[in-house]
């Protein structure tokens, strides 16, 4: 199987808009510790990035999720393989994802971040894309907007493969 993998985002844009990204929150912010919660993997090579563009103080933390079902079954299963090291209780959260396509495992994560009583909690993506949507989320800050296409790098993979791709790619079988 060979595939190629064709230029969506340049690394230069992909930078260019995390800064953007990095100093709104540093404004939304300002006076308070922002507490982020990545979600791996895709989410760690976007969350390391943001969080050194990010000018209020910082602390982080992991989480992975796993969903199953395929994305026409309207009843996926949201199951937490990782989950937080420390109580987010009464801090303010921002979710970090590297993408957000149906909304099913957002969602179900927003839920069960809600009922451990943050103070506030946002949600951050690097791509989304909204024509996919099946479940609402409110998504506080994206950096882009994507079609409906397989992307890959700056931590999305195929197969494992092209994680470390500096710039967005879209996979052309």
């Amino acid at each position: 199987m060979s595939e190629t993998i064709r230029q969506l985002i340049s690394e230069e844009d992909v930078d260019r808009k995390i800064r953007e990204i990095g100093e709104q929150i540093s404004r939304d912010y300002e006076g308070r510790q922002v507490h982020l919660i990545c979600v791996l993997k895709g989410g760690v090579f976007f969350t390391c990035e943001l969080a050194k563009r990010i000018n209020v103080p910082v602390s982080l933390d992991f989480m992975s999720v796993s969903s199953y079902g395929d994305d026409t079954s309207s009843s996926g299963v949201v199951r937490i393989v990782k989950d937080l090291d420390e109580s987010i209780e009464g801090k303010d959260v921002l979710i970090v994802e590297d993408i957000i396509d149906s909304g099913r495992t957002l969602s179900y994560l927003i839920e069960v971040l809600k009922q451990r009583k943050p103070s506030s909690l946002r949600l951050c993506t690097l791509l989304d894309k909204p024509e996919r949507r099946v479940k609402d989320v409110k998504v506080d800050y994206v950096c882009f907007n994507i079609p409906d296409e397989f992307v890959v790098g700056y931590g999305l993979d195929y197969a494992q493969k092209y994680r470390n791709l500096p710039y967005i790619g879209v996979v052309e079988l």
